[in-house]
């Protein structure tokens, strides 16, 4: 038979859309599992509010950024950006835990082995995890109405966008991390040695000293691309992201603008999911081949 008659021609349809078939299949397996699990539903939001609830209660009254009477930003009202993108990053711990598991199992490595590109499965685990942390921070977002916060619904947009591309940069960066894991533990030790000190250093519980006041503090805090991610929720939320406008001694905190926080976050999207692109597909001690 000639191989170009029409009986061949459909072949070409079904290869030509596998991928994105494979990565929303992908996708539609992260998010079911996890909303199966509920332990994951309860420690990737229940952890974030324990914090916020016990640090503001605990330092609301004890810290401010602007002398009493000026209208000085709680330390709640501060706080709660940061506890908005610690809900993305313990999401993105939880669902790139998976990845482990599925390495472990050989269930990646049957995605590896099919005609699948390596970019559809990244997609796939990566896009699953940022969704579910993104809709877990919009939860959490309702708590905002205790601050007495007034969003526009442009504002409002663009926040979800921002928390989006926040949450991809967390799960990429996470996959990366995950995919040379050979177990569990590892995985934790790596999260409490590296992801949580890279949340405390990005201005979500202190804000960034001047380069004057703390050259070395301000400049490791300001080259943390979480730094901007935390800025630009601020930024969006808060409707500034300058922590004391009014403040005379201003000029002790650093704070990045709404421009730049756009910019280094996507930036950091793109890089870890490149990253995440190039990590997949190497092998590990621990394969099932």
């Amino acid at each position: 038979m000639n191989k170009t008659s029409p009986q061949n021609a459909p072949v070409e349809t079904p290869l030509a859309v596998r991928p994105w078939l494979a990565a929303r299949a992908l996708c539609q397996r992260e998010i079911v599992r996890f909303v199966r699990q509920r332990n994951r539903v309860f420690g990737a939001l229940g952890q974030p509010l324990v914090f916020w609830v016990l640090f503001s209660a605990g330092l609301d009254r004890s810290f401010r950024l602007s002398p009493a009477g000026q209208g000085g930003q709680s330390f709640q009202a501060y706080y709660f950006p940061g506890t908005l993108v610690l809900v993305l990053l313990f999401t993105a711990i939880f669902a790139t835990i998976s990845i482990i598991e599925d390495r472990r199992e050989g269930f990646l490595q049957s995605v590896l082995v099919s005609p699948t590109p390596r970019w559809a499965m990244v997609l796939g685990k990566v896009l699953g995890g940022s969704l579910l942390a993104m809709f877990q921070a919009l939860i959490f977002c309702l708590l905002a109405l205790t601050l007495s916060v007034s969003i526009e619904w442009p504002a409002l947009l663009g926040l979800v966008a921002f928390l989006f591309l926040t949450a991809l940069a967390l799960t990429s960066l996470g996959f990366v991390l995950a995919w040379r894991m050979e177990s569990t533990q590892g995985f934790h030790a790596i999260m409490n040695l590296f992801l949580m000190p890279m949340w405390l250093l990005s201005g979500a519980f202190f804000p960034v000293p001047s380069a004057t006041g703390a050259g070395i503090l301000h400049w490791v805090m300001r080259l943390n691309p979480l730094t901007y991610g935390v800025g630009g929720v601020r930024h969006l939320l808060l409707g500034g992201g300058q922590p004391a406008a009014n403040l005379d001694t201003a000029a002790l905190f650093w704070t990045p603008s709404l421009a730049a926080c756009w910019s280094i976050t996507i930036l950091f999207a793109l890089l870890a999911y490149a990253a995440a692109w190039a990590i997949a597909g190497q092998r590990t001690a621990g394969d099932r081949l």
